[in-house]
């Protein structure tokens, strides 16, 4: 069987394998797309039903497709983004080849490129990119054991309220995934425990403008590193019920029970950090940051955005935010199920090439590894803030496209080139 060949061989068809597609294109380079599953399949089967998008369509999008259909400051269900990707690809003619799994890659022993085993046979490209994304594999930390009497599952299992058993439920993590996943279950009528660790919260709208606004006009989308000391902080915000400012005290008044960081388990009862109100204030100060960078902006620049006193109010403490409570017998309390909203890890274990450091992260400048024809797309602060977006994958695609066409070009050359002669002849 004879064996198929191609200059750039693209694995993942999520957002941003998909826009990869466009400036490879453009470029030139013949390419191929592998993809185990369908076109955008983890914005499919991978996201709560409810799901909608965390910035209005006029700006999470890729810049040269709107959102067909959709209001500019509409936030978008799961399955919009996932046909709305598909959308993308048909535009672009993306050569996307879909049910086909990727097995192992390795350097072709005796000349340039790469062997590439699948699912379908075996390919032989010059190139590789790895655009397998940022939500590869859910992690649960190891601190409640699988035969607790609990349920535990992560977030990007859990669908709806009506999935789970009765019961109260314990969700670990308060980035967006978490402090949505609390809120919907606690508007379900469900007694819901909700572990705060660190996070960011900006306002969901001040001044007129939605936060994606001054994340971009103040240039916090283009920051190329995270500042020391928050590489674990997560982003609360949401776009559920129209849009709405994050804010844990009010879900405490709503019913939400917080708690601190969690931290150990012990004959069925969980601790918890004494961190809550530290990480509540961490959270504040990032909020008051923002509406004060926001209001020196409005007065530089000269706008004529109406004042927003009220912003600056606040909520109350709730009770489990004035007295922490510090362990949670989770029988007594009714809880049936933990949902941890814990993150996700990346999984390169089919790539067996010397482009990873000693923890499996790669090794790589803007996407270019260190490993010569090895490329990645879609991690997380690629090239700045935004690159996990749909616009800031699009522009760090592009980058590397513009890289693969400039090393095709040195390949090219043979030797040939015209001897200048010094001006001084």
């Amino acid at each position: 069987m004879p064996v198929e060949t191609i200059d750039t061989l693209v694995v993942g068809a999520g957002q941003a394998g998909i826009a990869l597609c466009e400036h490879l294109g453009k470029q030139g380079v013949p390419f191929l797309v592998l993809e185990k599953d369908r076109i955008a399949e983890a914005w499919r089967t991978s996201r709560w039903d409810a799901l909608v998008t965390n910035g209005p369509v006029w700006h999470d999008r890729f810049p040269n497709m709107e959102f067909n259909g959709n209001a500019p400051d509409e936030f978008v269900g799961k399955d919009r983004v996932a046909d709305y990707i598909e959308e993308y690809a048909a535009m672009v003619d993306a050569p996307v080849r879909t049910g086909v799994e990727v097995i192992k890659a390795e350097r072709l022993p005796d000349r340039a490129g790469f062997r590439v085993e699948t699912t379908n046979g075996v390919i032989e490209a010059a190139r590789i990119v790895s655009a397998t994304g940022a939500f590869q594999h859910p992690v649960i930390p190891p601190i409640v054991p699988a035969a607790a009497p609990v349920t535990q599952i992560h977030s990007a299992d859990y669908r709806n309220p009506d999935q789970l058993d009765a019961g109260a439920v314990m969700v670990v993590g308060a980035g967006s995934s978490g402090a949505q996943i609390a809120d919907e279950l606690n508007r379900a009528g469900r007694n819901v425990f909700l572990s705060v660790g660190p996070h960011d919260r900006p306002p969901r709208r001040y001044r007129g403008r939605d936060f994606v606004w001054w994340l971009g006009v103040l240039g916090l989308w283009d920051l190329a590193a995270q500042e020391p000391g928050t590489e674990h902080v997560t982003i609360s915000v949401s776009g559920a019920y129209g849009g709405r400012t994050m804010d844990f005290r009010r879900l405490g008044h709503e019913g939400v029970t917080l708690l601190g960081l969690t931290d150990k388990y012990a004959d069925g009862t969980l601790s918890f950090a004494d961190d809550l109100k530290e990480n509540v204030a961490a959270g504040d100060e990032n909020y008051l940051d923002l509406l004060d960078a926001a209001d020196a902006y409005v007065t530089q620049m000269g706008l004529d955005l109406p004042p927003e006193p009220e912003a600056r109010e606040v909520f109350s403490d709730p009770a489990s935010l004035s007295d922490p409570i510090g362990s949670l017998d989770l029988a007594a309390e009714g809880i049936t199920t933990i949902i941890w909203a814990t993150g996700y890890k990346q999984d390169f274990g089919w790539l067996k090439v010397d482009a990873f450091d000693d923890k499996g992260a790669p090794i790589h400048q803007r996407g270019v590894s260190k490993e010569p024809g090895v490329y990645f797309l879609g991690l997380p602060w690629q090239s700045r803030r935004g690159s996990t977006f749909l616009w800031g994958v699009w522009h760090d695609a592009k980058f590397v496209a513009d890289q693969i066409g400039i090393q095709r070009a040195y390949a090219d050359y043979r030797g040939a080139a015209e001897i200048v002669r010094p001006a001084a002849e």
